[in-house]
């Protein structure tokens, strides 16, 4: 085992690149945030929809509902679109038993594997089993575990572990922004592999997903730098959160991610299990360590400069977040890191329509990453009208009947309708190719999912104005305890909030 202290602050070769231990472009990075013109763009239209309030208060409001009601319709058919795309084409990369037994074990390439960890004691065993039961020669593998300097307890857990000889530990040191992407990129820094995944610490890959990476990027063509294994939950009964967690990720990576492939277009990756071309993950710049959802601006960001991600037939277990409190602080991390991306990559305009080619590929990224974002931010103000309408008293539901023209209101009803019940079908499609008929039963109660998205949602957008870096650290290992015991229990906010800060 190679235990390395601490590494030296990078110090990246060229001018105009982002800091630290990454060579991501300023203009891909998210540490400064907003442009001049975008900042100038965004005060221009609020103080237009000010003034627009203030002089005519109705017709103001028409207009945002109308093109909010289209923005909707536009959702809804591009999301039956995806779907429908991956029933029928199946673009999932398959992987054949033939194909894997003609593996030669001595021809297998050096595979590298990252993992960052942070407060993440109790779960260190289960990881070291996971990798140790992966189906790939011990020689050809460098596991490299990225612990953070004032991480006590973490570091302590690992020195008392009996770690294989093909484990490194790097002890990452303190600095800002202390991220999980800053992590990844010290350990980008030390990989001797010809390709590179990177695991949570409370992941379980399937044991043979390191050979299906490496048949599959040995029969895809060289743009395709990246394959995204597909996520999965070992907890899915815990409670109701993780069931309705479970059928969220049983859409996304068995039917929305695969219509995304199917066209071509860019796939936001999940923040686990993304197998790399190591020198093209270099050659991109790693990953941007200012920005609080790395995966997916690391997905936009290799598409725009011509390489392309795969799925492939391998699924990686990993622990889904069981406590209320816990998950909104991931949640609100996750959307907080897909604004900062729709920021970052809108920033140029003229950079911005060169780098996603066509118009529609332009189009996918604005609905899946900005259209999708903001419209769990807007759900509860377009909720709390049908509300009013339905149930309020008559002068209010005259009221919002005027603010919809006739063409605009058939159109807004139609996609209400008809996007609730496609939506929740797209959920149940989800959860039965993935065999969990057992989840059927919770339906119902995915529009509580949605509203603790947009709950989610509100803070980040809060967050994204005056802390737009700060990292909401998730906690892990809650699957090992009394299930009975901590099956609704509420995480106290203040007592994370140094570690959040940190990583």
């Amino acid at each position: 085992m190679k235990y390395t202290i601490a590494v030296p602050e990078y110090a990246p070769p060229e001018e105009g690149t982002n800091a630290p231990f990454s060579d991501i472009p300023l203009r891909y990075s998210s540490h400064r945030l907003f442009s001049k013109w975008q900042l100038l763009a965004l005060g221009v239209i609020g103080v237009a929809i000010a003034i627009s309030l203030v002089s005519a208060f109705t017709l103001t409001l028409k207009v945002g509902i109308s093109l909010l009601s289209l923005v909707y319709l536009l959702d809804l058919l591009f999301g039956f679109f995806l779907i429908y795309r991956a029933l029928r084409k199946d673009p999932e990369l398959h992987i054949s038993a033939e194909q894997m037994t003609r593996l030669k074990n001595k021809k297998l390439p050096l595979y590298t594997i990252l993992c960052p960890l942070f407060g993440e004691a109790k779960v260190v065993p289960q990881f070291i089993k996971a990798i140790q039961d992966l189906d790939y020669p011990k020689e050809k593998l460098q596991v490299i575990l990225l612990l953070e300097e004032e991480d006590d307890e973490t570091i302590a857990a690992v020195k008392n572990s009996s770690l294989p000889r093909h484990f490194e530990v790097i002890v990452v040191p303190s600095g800002q922004p202390q991220t999980k992407p800053r992590a990844c990129n010290v350990g980008l820094l030390q990989a001797r592999g010809k390709y590179v995944v990177i695991y949570d610490a409370e992941d379980i890959p399937d044991p043979d997903q390191l050979k299906k990476a490496v048949v599959a990027f040995s029969h895809l063509p060289k743009e395709v730098i990246c394959i995204q294994a597909k996520l999965d939950f070992y907890n899915r009964s815990h409670n109701l959160i993780t069931r309705l967690f479970t059928a969220e990720y049983a859409l996304l990576f068995n039917l929305t991610l695969l219509g995304l492939q199917s066209i071509n277009g860019p796939i936001p990756l999940g923040g686990t299990s993304n197998h790399f071309r190591t020198f093209a993950l270099r050659r991109i710049g790693g990953w941007d360590p200012f920005n609080v959802t790395e995966d997916c601006d690391l997905g936009i960001r290799l598409f725009t400069q011509g390489y392309r991600t795969a799925i492939i037939d391998s699924t990686t277990l990993e622990e889904a977040n069981s406590q209320l409190l816990n998950w909104i602080r991931q949640r609100s991390r996750w959307i907080k890191g897909y604004f900062q991306t729709l920021i970052v990559h809108t920033r140029t305009p003229q950079h911005f329509f060169r780098s996603f080619r066509t118009i529609p590929h332009l189009a996918t990224f604005l609905l899946v990453v900005g259209g999708k974002t903001i419209a769990v931010v807007v759900n509860p103000f377009l909720w709390a009208l049908t509300l009013v309408y339905f149930l309020g008293p008559e002068e209010f539901q005259l009221f919002v009947k005027s603010l919809y023209l006739a063409p605009i209101f058939y159109i807004a009803a139609a996609t209400w309708i008809a996007g609730n019940i496609l939506n929740v079908l797209y959920y149940l499609l989800g959860v039965l190719q993935r065999g969990y008929p057992e989840l059927v039963k919770f339906f119902p109660l995915v529009p509580l999912y949605w509203l603790m998205m947009s709950v989610a949602a509100s803070k980040a957008f809060y967050q994204l104005l005056v802390k737009p870096h700060f990292w909401e650290k998730t906690i892990h290992g809650f699957h090992l305890e009394d299930q009975t015991k901590v099956r609704w229990r509420f995480l106290p906010e203040r007592r994370y909030e140094k570690e959040a800060n940190s990583l």
